[in-house]
């Protein structure tokens, strides 16, 4: 398949689970996938196979600005693809850490439907407005 193509299929694999944890938390399904991780662990996979498809990374990329900028404009679509699993992979992984982490706080589910949407989005924009949602429940729970 093409990276465009795996591109496509990656961002339609994180939909369904993003859209039943905005709507459907509760929902045996959802729960299922949540505890399961399985479309992490399917993007994990991608993320492996494109990974290495431009060859050998050099590790040592790693440890400057410019050597992750250099990994990326030399490593091609695949590397590239990569990143972008990567990004959904991590994303969805705290989208599900916050419905959990929610749950378990009894914190009113309509409190983390725009954190969950910024987690979908943009990642840690999300998760820090989850943080700062769960601060203040906290915080009454105690006084």
């Amino acid at each position: 398949m093409s990276p465009e193509t795996v591109f496509n299929l990656a961002n339609t694999l994180v939909l369904p689970q993003w859209l039943l944890m905005i709507f459907a938390p509760r929902w045996f399904v959802t729960k299922w996938l949540m505890n399961t991780y399985l479309i992490p662990v399917c993007l994990a996979v991608i993320y492996v196979l494109y990974l290495f498809s431009g060859g050998s990374i050099n590790f040592g990329s790693f440890g400057s600005l410019s050597g992750v900028k250099a990994l990326f404009s030399t490593g091609g679509d695949g590397v590239m693809l990569a990143g972008w699993v990567h990004y959904l992979a991590f994303d969805l992984v705290a989208g599900t850490f916050i419905v959990r982490d929610s749950q378990e706080k009894g914190i009113s589910h309509l409190f983390i439907v725009i954190p969950l949407f910024f987690c979908f989005m943009l990642g840690p924009v999300g998760l820090l407005a989850y943080w700062l949602i769960r601060v203040v429940h906290t915080r009454n729970l105690s006084a």
